[in-house]
């Protein structure tokens, strides 16, 4: 297992950056088999990659701080990106940096120009917790043509109901949402509404896979069940899974492998 730590310039943010990237390795597991040196690693041909996103107040290290990402990433034979996004919601901000294209354009250009990582569609797949998991699935319904699957967990998937929930500050709300949209009450069937993506995605006929799982006893559950009515009602094949939990590091550990057997079935 290779995990490496990136401080480079990015041109779209205008400020240096921190990237944690994880690439497996035939070595990678501490105990070293005749079987797993046999594995298939093709860094020829590229890896696939997880571009993992942080929630609010997290940033690059959270997943790894807080998580056991390595051991999965080496389990699955992919490669994890992970970068910061401050509480951006994955926007270029109407006033601040543009995160949607730091993620959706500089980064995979950097990262693909210096690691085995696979240029292909099917080899690439988003994933974030909280603000994270809708930001999974904004970008890959806002670029469907560059990510094969997306998943969400815990995600504040209604973004109009996330903004009239915090936009007083209520709970300590880190979002500026003066900030991140220029009239934040307009964002309902705008470019950042997730369903007005999904059934553009839907109707030119090039929708991601899509997954979502929340805890039962989390704060953002009631948006991840009527996001399920909503895809429910368009006979969407989106994978929604639900189960007993919160929105903390418990939960997430224990549903980040299930998305990865999703993503890459062993």
């Amino acid at each position: 297992m290779a995990s490496m730590n990136c401080h480079y310039y990015s041109f779209s943010l205008k400020r240096t950056v921190d990237v944690n990237v994880i690439i497996p390795t035939p070595e990678g597991n501490e105990q070293i088999t005749s079987e797993e040196t046999k594995k298939s690693y093709p860094y020829d041909t590229g890896l696939p990659v997880l571009y993992l996103l942080h929630g609010a107040y997290g940033d690059y290290s959270s997943w790894m701080r807080f998580s056991n990402i390595e051991r999965y990433a080496q389990k699955h034979c992919v490669a994890v990106v992970m970068a910061s996004a401050d509480n951006s919601f994955y926007q270029d901000m109407y006033l601040g940096n543009n995160y949607f294209t730091f993620f959706t354009e500089e980064l995979p250009a950097f990262v693909k120009s210096i690691f085995p990582i696979s240029k292909r569609r099917e080899d690439t797949f988003v994933a974030g917790l909280s603000m994270g998991g809708y930001g999974a699935w904004y970008l890959g319904l806002s670029k469907p043509e560059q990510y094969a699957k997306a998943a969400s967990l815990s995600g504040a998937l209604d973004i109009e109901m996330t903004y009239e929930r915090t936009k007083d500050g209520e709970g300590g709300s880190p979002f500026r949402w003066d900030l991140i949209f220029k009239n934040p009450t307009d964002v309902l069937g705008s470019d950042a509404d997730l369903i007005t993506l999904y059934d553009r995605c839907e109707k030119a006929g090039n929708l991601p896979e899509l997954y979502f799982a929340c805890g039962t006893e989390d704060f953002v559950y009631d948006m991840n069940t009527a996001m399920k009515a909503q895809l429910d009602e368009r006979g969407s094949k989106a994978v929604y899974v639900e189960g007993p939990g919160n929105h903390d590091w418990d939960f997430w550990e224990a549903y980040i492998q299930k998305v990865l057997q999703w993503m890459l079935p062993l």
